[in-house]
């Protein structure tokens, strides 16, 4: 996972929604998405899929991609 992959889960798992990372990154709501999807390829090309918000922040977790108190 790239460093803006990174930031842009971290963000998202923080905030409500895609819109206030979009306002929060200064990035275009398209390039939230678009990272959120990338990352979620990523996932599936390994075989270990993470559809949504939640599985996405597991999987980072138990990677150690994020770590708890950066939540």
């Amino acid at each position: 996972m790239s460093s803006r992959e990174k930031e842009v889960i971290l963000a998202w798992i923080r905030c409500d929604s895609k819109s206030v990372v979009s306002r929060t990154l200064f990035i275009a709501p398209g390039t939230v998405n678009t990272h959120l999807t990338r990352i979620c390829c990523k996932y599936d090309e390994v075989g270990r899929t993470a559809s949504t918000k939640s599985a996405l922040l597991v999987r980072a977790l138990q990677d150690g991609l994020i770590a708890i108190d950066e939540l």
